[in-house]
């Protein structure tokens, strides 16, 4: 016990300057209003990263980027260093394309349009394709 209070003033000495450096090292906390448009926008940008990466992670879409000599990883980590605004627009687009392939809808406009074609050609009396068609 009796060597405690010897070192009694070394002890607050250093106690003393201890606490005065933590408390001029140490910075006030700062805080400020925050909008909540802010942090939906950034859940949202959050959000639309998440979606595009698990579309890459499908296997059918793996199998195109292979397919194409494009290595799914880097693919990734391209999306993942794109800025908020692409990956926004980006999946814009994906949830305004349709779903699955469209190849019918193409095959029937095709053939309609083909069929008009040669029908107005038949009826100016170009063609003699359909036997329809009254000259």
């Amino acid at each position: 016990m009796y060597p405690l209070i010897k070192k009694r003033k070394a002890i607050a000495i250093l106690i003393f300057v201890t606490f005065s450096t933590f408390s001029i090292i140490s910075t006030p906390a700062r805080a400020a209003m925050v909008d909540t448009g802010d942090i939906f926008k950034q859940n949202q940008h959050d959000l639309s990263r998440k979606h595009i990466n698990i579309f890459l992670d499908r296997s059918e879409v793996h199998k195109y980027l292979v397919d194409w000599g494009i290595n799914p990883d880097e693919a990734k980590a391209r999306v993942d260093s794109l800025t908020d605004e692409e990956i926004e627009n980006i999946a814009s687009r994906m949830d305004q394309l349709p779903a699955g392939g469209d190849a019918f809808g193409v095959i029937v406009g095709a053939a309609l349009i083909v069929f008009i074609v040669l029908l107005i050609t038949d009826i100016l009396g170009l063609t003699d394709v359909f036997t329809f068609v009254k000259k």
